[in-house]
């Protein structure tokens, strides 16, 4: 098995590298959507969010208000580390259940957003970092996803620079380009992570 932490900014377009390296074979594992998990109705996470945060932080059905929470940490590093200080655990003891689950010669994939910001390189047998300009970013966020300018440039400020994610980067695809581009740098990419794999598993 090889364990990869696969992280990127905002808009750099991160999950269409895991959706690419799914199709190749990859164990994926994403750290963002087992967070939306642990925090479903009924879950303690929940109640430790509601309990740190309050009940304006619900929705009129019960589930969280994840705009109006972003709202509330986006803007406070505190509050943000309040909320990753529940998160994290949960999302961390879930991530290790589905990794144990995949086989012995598995290229098992841990999309992670925050992986740069909470130091996370040294629990991977390698990092790969999806990267892009800051005017692509910009350019993703506004367009594709309907963001103020503002809104897209706090989001981008609050997370890690580019510079600080090359750095823990063992291998770095750049995804300022077209699609096909893209592809050929998963490609190979993947037949690293696959060679590096059966080796492991030798």
């Amino acid at each position: 098995m090889v364990k990869v932490g696969l992280t990127g900014g905002i808009g750099a377009g991160k999950s269409e590298v895991s959706r690419l390296l799914v199709e190749r074979g990859a164990v994926l594992i994403d750290a963002d959507r087992i967070a939306r998990e642990v925090v479903e109705p009924g879950t303690p996470g929940l109640a430790a969010v509601v309990e740190e945060f309050g009940d304006e932080v619900l929705a009129a059905d019960g589930s969280l208000d994840r705009p109006k929470l972003g709202a509330i940490v986006f803007a406070d590093a505190d509050r943000l580390a309040a909320l990753n200080k529940i998160v994290h655990p949960l999302v961390g003891a879930r991530s290790a259940e589905l990794e144990a689950a995949a086989g012995a010669d598995a290229v098992v994939v841990h999309d992670v957003p925050l992986l740069t910001e909470n130091g996370l390189a040294p629990f991977y047998d390698l990092v790969v970092v999806v990267d892009a300009s800051t005017a692509t970013q910009l350019d993703r966020l506004t367009g594709r996803r309907g963001m103020t300018e503002a809104d897209a440039r706090a989001r981008m400020a609050a997370q890690a620079t580019r510079e600080q994610r090359r750095e823990i980067a063992d291998l770095v695809i750049d995804n300022d380009g077209p699609l096909e581009r893209l592809v050929e740098q998963v490609d190979t990419v993947w037949a690293e992570l696959a060679r590096r794999a059966h080796a492991a598993d030798a």
